[in-house]
This record gives structure tokens, sequence and C-alpha cells, in this order.
């Protein structure tokens, strides 16, 4: 598994992915909101959405896991 993590502090505005979901290198999971600007969470690997750890209004700290990643499945 891999952690997609917040690069920034911020408020979890919208959640894009969804449990399941496959995602490759750069595909947007979550947006996150600081300071009136949008910043994405992308997936850092192939795989599929294996959990989201986070709900839309949670404020998150940088390094903060939003999303995991299950790698060991083919994308």
């Amino acid at each position: 598994m891999i952690d997609a993590k917040a690069e920034i502090v911020g408020n979890v505005w919208k959640i894009l992915a969804r449990e399941g979901d496959q995602v490759g290198p750069g595909d947007p999971l979550v947006i996150l909101e600081s300071m009136k600007m949008e910043i994405p969470v992308t997936a850092p690997a192939h795989g599929h959405v294996a959990t989201i750890l986070v709900s839309e209004g949670q404020i998150v700290q940088e390094g903060d896991p939003v999303v995991e990643i299950d790698d060991t499945v083919g994308a």
C-alpha cells in the first residue's frame, strides 16, 4: 500500500476519488483549500484506491495521509 499525502496544511475541500477507482501517477484524488488556493493531492503510483482516509471539511496537516492506494493490483 502507498499513501497519497497532503503537502500542505489545509481544509479537505473536495474528494474526487472513490474507493475501488483505478488511478495512475498524477491523477487528482483530493482537493485541499488553503489561503483561498486549491491544491490537488495526486496519486503517487498506479493502483486502486483502497481507502479514503479523510472527509470533506476536515483539516489536514502537512504529511498526513489522505488516500491509501493498493499498488499490488495490476493497473
